[in-house]
């Protein structure tokens, strides 16, 4: 069975503003990072490039594709549930998590180098908490 446009745009956050559709599309990205951090190591040793392939074990990226899919399942609650302050707030803390720990794996550690697959998640981080603090006060009431 085929899914319309109309289906698909029922599916879709009804939250005022693109706040709603980011999170969703952030928290889908997860779930894809999700499974690809369980099936391979391909794409998680893109990421930390400096430091031996060896070291980038599947334990570890089992251990991540913990943590990405937790994110994801906040992300995806905050779509629907924009106004929710509790669920705003965890919301905003899984990305100043991704922020401090990409940003540290690539300035502090340095097993991540300046590349696409490390920087990403930098943006998309620091991006979702600009928006995210700047429009606190119009999604959740005090």
């Amino acid at each position: 069975m085929a899914l319309d446009t109309h289906t698909v745009l029922e599916l879709l956050p009804k939250g005022e503003g693109l706040l709603p559709k980011w999170q969703l599309l952030v928290a889908a990205m997860a779930v894809f990072n999700t499974l690809q951090n369980f099936a391979t190591l391909k794409l998680t040793r893109r990421v930390y490039t400096r430091v031996p392939p060896n070291q980038v074990t599947a334990l570890q990226a089992r251990t991540f594709a913990v943590w990405t899919l937790t994110a994801a399942i906040v992300r995806g609650y905050a779509a629907y549930y924009i106004h929710d302050k509790r669920i705003y707030d965890m919301a905003l803390f899984t990305y100043l998590i991704a922020f401090g720990h990409f940003s540290s794996e690539i300035l502090i550690f340095r097993t991540a180098s300046l590349n696409s697959a490390a920087l990403s998640p930098v943006i998309v981080s620091t991006v979702s908490l600009i928006w995210m603090l700047r429009d606190y006060n119009f999604y959740v009431t005090p």
